[in-house]
């Protein structure tokens, strides 16, 4: 029944928009949302400014149609807050990176963001910053900087279980989860995901769809996605280009270039941070197949300016390889060779074989067909090694237009353990007791003595002792 302060109204606004952003209705949130951090700005510019960039990512994500507006008006509104604190927190850099990017264009904003994720990775990262660690792990994805996500990923997963926080969790092993998929670790990418799905089940929220969709994809199967958002509330733009990034991968592995282009120019066209850089090559791909030359050279251009701005392994051997694509003629190879050099000093396993899949595509239409055996079979067997179904049949239907007969597999080489029995496995060969493998899959004990039981018949062993054999 006291009156409340100024300070006290403004942060019950900022939280009546926080949950109205939690509830999806982003499109009402980010007006609310500015609206509270410029009441915050005289009385807390720190928190004006974290809450700055809750609207800015309130808009990215409903960022077509109406959203388009609003995000322009979130991204000069937190250009134009107070100043940052000196030194700048990691939250301040990233505000300032994602607002430049939204108005003056990517290449303007790559030396504010890597400044972001090195603050990120080394100042203290207090409990309450966990919730920006996955968005500074997207934006590392999208600069191409797969070694920063994978260490803040990491970083944000430990924070989270000593925090027992389970609201930011999920996400933490969502970004994990991507980083086993892309160096073709897909049962370890699958453990990681049913774990996600575990606590997300536990504590009532939706499961973190984001990477299980895009290994299905890989793995060569249409992911099973229910509909389950109100139409009225989010345009659900991030998760509508996730679906259709994945349909890109899908299609192009199975060799349906017509719908992976149609699928990746949608993708494209939205522009999503992170996804807007990844969907370029797909595009660039499923052109080329489809004769589309124009639109693989306008792909190209944006991705040559996206990748030349990096010195990373992989920004490097992605733009080779899409150039190798867009290139006429025996010029063409040294792009290709360049491609396989680079991705193959990076943790991209999915796209060092890609790229050993299209040279050796490339050099059999060259009728170079014995150079094209070699390329081709050791993209079929990275694709194999690692389950991804469809790109390894691409491979095979390759081989066999070169003359050469291609051998099925009539076995499995290693005990097919369930993704969680080879994590759980993996816990025990690096120590931890039943009580704490329990602990970190929230399960019971009961139910990892279940497994052990499992694991072992199917390992052929008796013991825990036995299981570093």
């Amino acid at each position: 029944s006291a009156p409340l302060s100024a300070l006290q109204r403004a942060l019950l606004e900022r939280l009546g928009a926080r949950i109205t952003f939690s509830r999806l209705r982003a499109d009402h949130s980010v007006s609310d949302l500015l609206a509270a951090a410029k009441k915050l700005e005289p009385l807390d510019s720190a928190l004006a400014r974290e809450t700055y960039l809750e609207a800015l990512w309130a808009a990215m994500r409903i960022h077509d149609g109406s959203g388009k507006g609003l995000l322009a008006a979130a991204a000069a509104a937190a250009l134009g807050a107070a100043h940052a604190p000196q030194p700048p927190r990691a939250v301040d850099l990233l505000l300032d990176g994602l607002a430049i990017q939204t108005v003056h264009g990517y290449a303007a904003s790559v030396p504010v963001l890597e400044r972001a994720l090195d603050a990120f990775l080394s100042q203290d990262i207090s409990e309450d910053d966990t919730q920006w660690l996955w968005l500074a792990c997207n934006t590392a994805m999208g600069l191409w900087d797969d070694e920063s996500c994978r260490s803040l990923a990491r970083r944000q997963v430990r924070i989270s279980r000593d925090a027992g926080s389970l609201r930011v969790l999920p996400l933490a092993l969502n970004y994990l989860a991507g980083h086993h998929m892309f160096a073709g670790e897909f049962d370890d990418a699958q453990a990681v995901i049913e774990e996600a799905d575990t606590i997300a089940a536990i504590t009532g929220n939706a499961p973190v769809e984001d990477f299980s969709v895009l290994l299905a994809a890989w793995r060569g199967h249409a992911p099973q996605v229910p509909v389950s958002h109100d139409p009225d509330t989010d345009s659900q733009d991030m998760l509508s280009v996730n679906r259709e990034f994945a349909d890109a991968v899908l299609h192009n592995g199975l060799g349906q270039y017509a719908e992976a282009l149609s699928a990746a120019r949608q993708a494209a066209a939205r522009d999503v941070l992170g996804y807007g850089s990844w969907v370029l090559p797909e595009l660039i791909e499923a052109a080329v197949r489809s004769g589309d030359s124009d639109a693989a050279r306008t792909a190209f251009a944006q991705l040559d300016e996206r990748t030349m701005l990096s010195t990373s392994a992989w920004a490097r051997g992605i733009r080779a390889r899409s150039q190798a694509l867009i290139t006429e003629g025996p010029g063409a190879e040294r792009h290709y060779i360049a491609a396989i050099e680079l991705l193959g000093k990076s943790r991209m396993v999915v796209h060092h074989a890609r790229a050993h899949l299209i040279y050796g595509e490339w050099l059999r239409r060259q009728r170079r067909r014995v150079d094209a055996r070699t390329s081709l079979r050791m993209a079929e067997n990275m694709f194999k090694s690692m389950g991804a179904e469809a790109f390894a049949a691409r491979a095979d239907r390759e081989l066999l237009a070169t003359g050469e007969r291609t051998q099925k597999r009539t076995g499995q080489s290693t005990p097919q353990l369930t993704a969680q029995e080879r994590q759980i496995a993996r816990l025990a060969y690096e120590g931890r007791s039943n009580t704490e493998i329990a602990g970190q899959l929230f399960i019971s004990a009961r139910t990892v003595e279940y497994h052990f039981g499992k694991i072992f018949s199917k390992l052929g062993i008796a013991s825990r002792h036995e299981l570093t054999a």
